[in-house]
């Protein structure tokens, strides 16, 4: 029997993927769910023949758009809780530059994904080829360098028995609970194409373990004292929670302590929206129990949180002058945030560790009464919100709570960017732990179809309903497409508000009055865009794409609508309805640091610049 197998780079590239697997807690499954891929000259006779060749080993998938090719793996990968990704291949130049925003996405949301995108000749006879960028200080250099700051393990193949080497450090990054993000393996278009007798050993199944690490056992038995000598603690459930499978531990935790909890965005779902100690969201865009209750807490129990400026509101959420911070996390470098005591673990391991070891510790009464009645309080705030009646157009609030209300508790709701995210994060009763999926780690605007269809191909037993503004849908919409080709069913909700509402509301804050901010025409007199509204019709420009359409001009219509669209199967569903963009909901005890400009000859700047300034003492160090 042959030990070595001759094959070329890109051949054996696909083969090895196909064979990887990862296992936690008995359960075990092939790591990658395919390739997506748009096809160039840079990777067309490499990883395109590879594909064509063991398509029975692992299957293609063809997308619109290489950034949206990125968004729909890490929309799979985050539903999967890191289990299960998919590797993503572009030719080189623009199609490889379009994928380092999902690089980078992925790597600030701590999201496996592996990319490939095609590179220049290693040989350099051709040089310059077509789409190279040329640097005369040297030869060793391409686009594909723009992936080394977003990336968390980049490697360029000039040889083919480099992917020995290369690929086990690869999926030793991808399947890490702590250094994980994008991996990027940059492949010469010639390289691609060399045949290279491999390692049959190389093409064997193998299954990479994902360990549930301990932390620390006198760090734990500080951490119990520090709990029990705590009057008010409150915990901060971030995504570390769901992807540690941790919500059962929690739930015993919290019940046991009476420690109530602050959910972020990506921790959101930790525990059910009615359960008596779930506070809500936290933070710039958090509930008003929580943010109250944060800012008084003298101990802060971070877990599966990396502390972001909307989480801890800009470093002005907690503001106890005797405050300390207990930090549960597999990164180390987010376990020691805020000075805290770090125990470097898995969520759902540290947490059931320390359930035994707090005792009998529990909150006052009257500390897990003020919690049990913030968690009422915000509820019948969410109840008003929900049933404003706003006339004669839908009010965004209202629309949030119609997809409430209609979907069924397994039913997911996904979003990434704009005011929805606030919104989402203070008003979606989540009902499942499943239920939540927002990407605000890099707010990317065009995440929210493409990590739509992720999501639906990763949990197809669910419905998937998409909430993207006007402006982030018009960034990127074309993976409609894909889902079409596929048959992939999602309901995707066009709020159509004319513009950028979202960062008007901010330019308003600042004192510009929402300057560039709105979809209008230009007024030549005035030389400025404020004009009437440019008449978009998303409609047409959805059923052009192959969708289900439905416009929504009332609320009767919008609700209508929800119900039609649950009879529509193997197909996406897109339904547009005109929001009011200047009925917005508020802020609660919170604030989200964004600088003002210090002179300005614009009284509005001026009085921002003030304000800003008395806010801006508010910030803390924790030391």
């Amino acid at each position: 029997m042959s030990t070595t197998r001759r094959l070329t780079m890109a051949q054996a590239l696909i083969l090895y993927l196909s064979k990887q697997y990862v296992s936690r807690d008995g359960q075990e499954n092939p790591f990658f769910a395919g390739v997506w891929g748009i096809f160039g000259h840079g990777n067309v006779a490499g990883v395109g023949q590879a594909l064509q060749q063991f398509r029975d080993e692992i299957r293609y998938y063809q997308s619109r758009n290489e950034q949206a090719q990125v968004h729909a793996a890490v929309a799979y990968a985050k539903h999967k809780n890191r289990m299960q990704t998919f590797a993503c291949t572009s030719s080189i130049g623009p199609g490889a530059t379009n994928m380092v925003t999902g690089a980078a996405l992925a790597t600030v949301n701590r999201i496996p994904v592996l990319l490939l995108p095609g590179d220049i000749f290693a040989e350099r006879i051709q040089a310059p080829v077509l789409q190279q960028i040329e640097w005369e200080h040297s030869q060793d250099i391409s686009a594909n360098d723009a992936f080394k700051p977003v990336s968390r393990y980049w490697d360029r193949l000039y040889r083919p028995e480099q992917l020995i080497t290369s690929l086990p450090e690869a999926m030793r990054v991808l399947t890490s609970p702590a250094d994980t993000g994008a991996v990027t393996l940059a492949l010469p278009q010639d390289v691609q194409t060399e045949a290279y007798d491999y390692p049959a050993a190389m093409f064997e199944k193998r299954v990479w373990s994902i360990q549930r690490n301990r932390a620390d056992s006198s760090q734990l038995a500080q951490a119990a004292r520090w709990i029990q000598s705590a009057s008010q603690p409150i915990i901060v459930a971030g995504g570390g929670v769901h992807y540690s499978e941790s919500h059962q531990a929690l739930r015993d935790f919290v019940e046991k302590t009476g420690v109530p909890i602050g959910e972020t965005q990506a921790g959101k779902g930790s525990l059910n929206y009615d359960h008596p100690l779930n506070l809500g969201a936290i933070g710039a865009t958090g509930t008003e129990g929580a943010n109250i209750l944060a800012r008084e807490a003298d101990l802060v129990i971070g877990i599966g949180t990396r502390y972001s400026d909307f989480t801890s509101a800009s470093k002005t959420a907690f503001q106890n002058p005797n405050v300390r911070f207990i930090n549960i996390n597999v990164m180390e470098f987010d376990a020691y945030k805020h000075s805290a005591l770090p125990l470097v673990g898995d969520a759902r391991a540290t947490l059931e560790e320390l359930f035994s070891l707090v005792g009998d510790y529990s909150v006052d009464a009257d500390y897990r009464a003020r919690a049990t009645a913030y968690n009422k309080s915000w509820d019948a705030e969410v109840h008003r919100i929900y049933n404003l009646e706003h006339d004669p157009m839908l009010s965004q609030g209202e629309a949030i709570g119609m997809v409430n209300s209609q979907s069924r508790p397994q039913d997911v709701v996904l979003c990434a960017a704009g005011s929805l995210p606030g919104d989402l994060h203070k008003l979606w009763r989540t009902r499942d732990t499943r239920g939540y999926h927002l990407e605000y780690g890099y707010s990317c605007m065009g995440y929210e179809i493409a990590g739509g269809m992720g999501v639906a191909m990763a949990d197809p037993d669910r419905e998937v309903y998409v909430m993207v503004g006007d402006g982030s849908f018009l960034m990127m919409h074309t993976e409609i497409v894909t889902m079409v080709q596929e048959g992939i069913k999602l309901t995707i909700i066009i709020l159509d508000n004319h513009g950028f509402a979202s960062i008007g509301g901010l330019s308003k804050s600042v004192g510009s009055d929402g300057f560039g901010t709105k979809y209008r025409f230009r007024d030549e007199a005035a030389e400025e865009l404020i004009g009437e509204n440019i008449p978009i019709d998303f409609a047409k420009n959805c059923e052009s794409l192959g969708a289900y359409v439905i416009k929504a001009a009332t609320r009767e219509a919008f609700s209508a609508a929800l119900e039609e669209a649950k009879t529509i199967k193997n197909r996406p569903v897109c339904i547009v309805t005109e929001t009011d963009r200047r009925e917005r909901v508020g802020g609660y005890e919170s604030w989200w640091d964004v600088s003002v400009a210090e002179v300005s000859d614009n009284p509005d700047v001026q009085q921002a610049r003030k304000e800003y300034e008395e806010s801006k003492q508010k910030e803390q160090h924790y030391l």
